[in-house]
């Protein structure tokens, strides 16, 4: 079995000398043994590790990429090996629970490349081990440093604009896939997977450990685990419980052609060209009025119970208020011309 990843990047460090944030443009997923091999007799480490390495190293570092084929990662070792920032080197010889700020923030970028989709990488313990941080329009500040940064920069006629206060970045000041369109940056945080053809308008949020696979809408909220397949679309307003507000391990996820209405909210798997409509809140126990082929009252079930079924039709009744459930006989089609965004 092949080691999970390693990657050369530049790191942000605060007055402690402790690194806070740590940028990796050219992570290798599965690296070759050989690479790894070559690597770990450089630095002298083995296991997972994240270790700081000086000009040298990285100097050191561009042929060894540059023998096994890994291009992208040479040409960036020998810019590294001019920079002043501190360097960190990640080797990942395992996927298991991030030890280091600088594992954890190599983990969130390997799914904001598309290189891990959600839930296909360990983040346990995440967020005890990132910092509260600034983010400024001059860098990442460790927040218990910032009333002192933003004194000196006022002493020295600069203005310190903190953009939001946070243990995770917007995804674009390290990662802008392919094909994809974001009306607020902001509202997208890094270890988002933005799959190719994906919108994401002015309202639209995507948190880490979440995202698309492909075509969709987001005008939306997607939630900490949640996934949304090819060609469904998250409506204005819209919500989708992830585990984290959920408080369980059951994975919410949206299948492929399927709407979740403006104002709507979904907490359990939802099959493939499904819709709920507009307004509705559907939870994994919500009873549902399931109805048959002629609109005929059949049984009541929970919303569980249709986790992952497809072709179904959530609505409420306007004159009962009771949460209906038939087969949904319009599949879901996209405006080819809306999802356009290349």
């Amino acid at each position: 079995m092949s080691d999970f990843a390693l990657a050369l990047g530049t790191a942000t460090k605060n007055c402690d000398n402790k690194i806070i944030e740590a940028y990796f443009p050219t992570p290798v997923f599965h690296p070759s043994a050989a690479l790894v091999k070559s690597i770990t007799e450089m630095t002298g480490e083995n296991g997972n590790h994240a270790v700081e390495i000086s000009a040298e190293q990285a100097a050191k570092l561009a042929p060894i990429f540059l023998a096994h084929g890994e291009t992208t990662s040479a040409e960036f070792s020998e810019k590294a090996s001019k920079a002043s920032q501190p360097l960190v080197l990640v080797v990942l010889r395992t996927d298991e629970q991030p030890q280091s700020v600088a594992e954890g923030f190599l983990k969130l970028q390997l799914i904001s490349h598309r290189l891990v989709q959600p839930h296909g990488t360990v983040l346990d313990g995440i967020f005890g081990l990132l910092h509260n941080i600034a983010w400024t329009n001059e860098g990442p500040v460790d927040l218990p440093e910032l009333a002192a940064r933003q004194m000196e920069a006022r002493l020295a006629g600069r203005t310190l604009t903190v953009d939001c206060v946070d243990k995770f970045p917007k995804m674009v000041d390290y990662v802008v896939p392919a094909g994809v369109r974001i009306a607020d940056t902001s509202r997208v945080r890094l270890g988002a997977h933005v799959g190719e053809g994906t919108t994401v308008m002015h309202e639209g949020f995507i948190n880490f450990n979440a995202g698309t696979t492909g075509v969709s809408m987001v005008e939306g909220r997607i939630s900490a685990g949640v996934m949304v397949n090819n060609g469904s679309d998250i409506g204005g307003g819209a919500s989708i419980m992830g585990t984290l507000s959920g408080g369980g391990k059951v994975v919410v996820s949206i299948g492929e052609n399927s709407l979740l209405g403006a104002n709507a909210g979904l907490g359990f798997p939802l099959g493939d060209r499904c819709t709920i409509e507009s307004g509705l809140y559907v939870t994994a126990g919500t009873k549902v009025q399931m109805l048959d082929k002629d609109g005929n009252p059949v049984e009541i079930v929970k919303a569980r119970d249709l986790a992952g079924v497809s072709d179904l039709l959530f609505r409420r009744n306007s004159q009962t208020g009771q949460v209906e459930c038939l087969a949904n006989k319009s599949a879901v089609e996209l405006n080819d011309e809306l999802h356009s965004n290349n």
